[in-house]
């Protein structure tokens, strides 16, 4: 959520901020605005609205400059307007500031400058910070000084970056809790909240690290603590490549990013699975093998699709591994005084490796002493530097903000994770580990198989897009991929779905059901197969439309259901790798069909870096 860029160096800044600006735009955002500074002044140009709005409006009020700030507010405090928008500036007007997350005492910040005769302007917690800068600055006159001593004072989270017309040849940047990346070039310097902003300018980059404050100049760039001690950062480099965050003929990013799962899946088990051992190598996690071999208990802690992976994960690790495993909302988990063991392993899920839920409940897991393993998409996010150790799941960049190939490519790393324990503990033998490895490796086939015709889902789209309620039902490892299907549907078209385990229909849900409910069953040739089918009946008993996820063998549920969605068979414990993909593109059709917007849905933020 919330997008920076900033830039200092000898282009014209505009059109790089522009750009930047919209390769954030996935992460979900309500207005944008900019900070430009030109023979000694700053101009401010913001808007409520899209980037594009914000863009007519740099053409009709150009400036020139060469050093400037800008970003994508998804709003926190203060509603959606073009005043609440950033940058914010103090109000002397010759400070702006760009702010990703929350300054928790902005209130007691405010008051007190207001009674040393400061103004505010915005409803915004940013303001109270900038403000803060700005009476600092009045005392120390310098700036990195003065940011460096507000944030001493300020309680939250936050990525910012500063400029100000009384320094005019300088970038400030700090974060804590929300992520900042800086880019090197030669005599120019970047600085965004995203590495996808500015892969098309350099692949050499910085991640900063909490209480990191950097100064940037044309000159160079130095890093340092809030305490003033410099601190050195190895320079990566950025490894995909920009068509990577373009839509590729896609009409969406979503359906771009669903086509991709046969490629990603590949990817996420790529060089990891030893299939003559039947086992699977995670170099990521080596340092810790020795602890998760022996863990007592594993506790998955995740938020939104990443706990429905994680739920698939507990099914997995307990059946195969025979670990004790619990999956916890990570926004709850640190506030519930949780027990946690030196003998515990946690496992933290996300894609961005910066949800700030996931974070806090990685903090502390491991102040209770617990070995902490992360699961992401980015590297060098925070999630991949705060655990102990990691598994990349190599998805690449993922713009719809309704997750898709992250989703599957975590089953995947979960999956090399319980054959790898599986066998490590002795509950899957050499035999077993070769069929699921085999298993793995020919699912990229069968998804594939899946995407090569999207008729019949487009059709039930257009059957279905007028729905007010959608029912998800399925047992087992079908279960959170119920529960993952109605997310989707909720999430980029705005129909109210719940899912369930089948058999708990009976226990509330049933009552909804009737000839206008569309039941959608996920209902694989596993071995609580039949189980399903008696819930099927009792829908139809009840005149509910059911709609049935079903292998190509499966001829029981042909006379029973109303539409049928056939996909290839696989072994249980991975079949919501195919459940997931109907589902997804039932999703997306019923959203383009409604005229939503699939990509950038109302409310919701790509990465989600406030609690």
């Amino acid at each position: 959520m919330c997008g920076i860029v900033g830039y200092i160096g000898f282009q014209e800044v505009a059109p790089i901020i522009i750009n930047g600006l919209k390769r954030l735009e996935y992460r979900g955002y309500d207005s944008a605005g900019l900070a430009l500074l030109s023979d000694n002044s700053l101009s401010i140009l913001k808007r409520a609205g899209k980037v594009t709005d914000l863009e007519t409006l740099v053409e009709v009020h150009p400036v020139s400059s060469t050093i400037g700030i800008g970003h994508t507010r998804w709003a926190t405090h203060g509603i959606p307007n073009d005043v609440n928008a950033h940058p914010h500036v103090d109000q002397t007007g010759t400070i702006a500031l760009v702010h990703n997350g929350i300054i928790e005492n902005h209130a007691a910040i405010r008051q007190r400058l207001q009674r040393d005769g400061i103004v505010f302007s915005t409803d915004t917690d940013t303001e109270a910070l900038v403000q803060l800068i700005s009476a600092f600055f009045d005392i120390t006159h310098d700036l990195e000084h003065a940011v460096r001593l507000a944030l001493n004072e300020v309680d939250g989270t936050y990525g910012i970056v500063v400029v100000s017309s009384r320094e005019p040849d300088k970038l400030i940047a700090a974060r804590r809790g929300s992520p900042l990346v800086l880019g090197i070039n030669e005599g120019e310097y970047f600085v965004a909240s995203d590495a996808s902003a500015i892969v098309g300018h350099t692949r050499q980059v910085i991640f900063l690290e909490d209480d990191d404050v950097a100064t940037l100049t044309r000159n160079g760039y130095e890093v340092k603590t809030l305490g003033d001690e410099i601190v050195e950062h190895e320079i990566e480099e950025i490894t995909y490549d920009i068509e990577q965050i373009e839509k590729s003929g896609f009409e969406h990013f979503m359906l771009k990013e669903i086509h991709e799962q046969p490629q990603t899946i590949m990817d996420s088990m790529r060089g990891r699975l030893i299939q003559e051992k039947g086992t699977a190598k995670l170099g990521g996690l080596r340092e810790v093998l020795p602890v998760l071999n022996n863990a007592r208990r594993i506790i998955i802690t995740a938020c939104g699709t990443s706990w429905h992976a994680g739920l698939v994960g507990e099914y997995m690790l307990e059946h195969y591994a025979r670990i004790p495993v619990e999956v916890e909302y990570a926004s709850e988990f640190r506030y519930k005084d949780p027990i946690i063991n030196e003998d515990d392993v946690v496992i933290a899920i996300s894609q961005s490796g910066e949800t700030a839920d996931t974070l806090a409940a990685l903090r502390e897991a491991k102040l209770r002493g617990a070995t902490v393993i992360g699961i992401c998409n980015v590297v060098g996010s925070t999630i991949a530097r705060e655990t102990h150790a990691g598994v990349y799941i190599h998805a690449g960049p993922e713009i719809g903000v309704a997750s898709t190939k992250a989703f599957t490519a975590q089953l995947v790393a979960l999956s090399l994770l319980t054959l790898m324990l599986g066998r490590n503990r002795g509950f899957i033998s050499i035999e077993e580990g070769r069929e699921f490895a085999q298993e793995l490796l020919n699912i990229p086939a069968k998804v594939e198989e899946i995407l090569r015709d999207t008729t019949p889902i487009q059709d039930l789209a257009e059957r279905y897009y007028q729905s007010s309620n959608v029912l998800y039902l399925g047992r087992g490892y079908n279960f959170p991929a119920a529960l993952e299907g109605a997310l989707k549907l909720k999430e980029i078209s705005y129909i109210h779905a719940e899912g369930y385990p089948a058999a708990e229909m009976k226990h509330g849900p049933i009552a909804l059901i009737d000839e206008n409910m569309p039941v959608v069953f996920i209902a694989p040739q596993d071995r609580i197969h039949e189980k399903v089918i008696s819930n099927i009946q009792e829908v139809k008993a009840r005149k509910g439309q059911v709609i049935a996820i079903v292998n190509h063998e499966d001829d029981v549920i042909d006379g029973l259901a109303d539409y049928i969605i056939r996909i290839p068979r696989t072994v249980d414990f991975l079949s919501p790798l195919l459940t997931s993909i109907p589902l997804q593109l039932l999703a997306y059709y019923i959203a383009v069909r409604r005229g939503c917007d699939v990509d950038q849905p109302r409310n919701l933020a790509k990465s989600v870096t406030v609690e």
